[in-house]
């Protein structure tokens, strides 16, 4: 196996993880609810919004702030959870870039 084959690869394990966690629908549900709300929302109405229990969404919030997806700020006495994509977006945009250039090389030597 290449040295660019197995860079691919090794990217592909590291993102694993990060592409798990997107495979679940109330984790997708509650991205986008935070998505929307740029202040970031608590437990309480993250549960309300997306009809699981409290406990439910904190084991997700969990591992959504894991995977860095999320993150929170401490007000008052409650946890209030952020969209915070930049790492895991980083990942995949690399991962992706890989991909794409081991594509373009493959396609051009097939050319010549």
């Amino acid at each position: 196996m290449s040295q660019n084959v197995e860079h691919i690869v090794q990217q592909f394990k590291e993102s694993i993880p990060l592409l798990d966690v997107l495979t679940d629908e109330k984790r997708q549900a509650i991205i986008l609810l935070l998505a929307q709300h740029k202040s970031g929302l608590n437990v309480n109405t993250i549960a309300e919004h997306i009809n699981l229990s409290r406990p439910a969404v904190s084991h997700h919030l969990k591992v959504l702030r894991q995977s860095g997806y999320v993150s929170f700020e401490k007000k008052s006495v409650e946890n209030y959870y952020i969209l915070t994509l930049r790492k895991p977006l980083e990942q995949l945009k690399s991962l992706i870039a890989v991909i794409e250039a081991q594509c373009n090389s493959s396609l051009q030597s097939s050319i010549e």
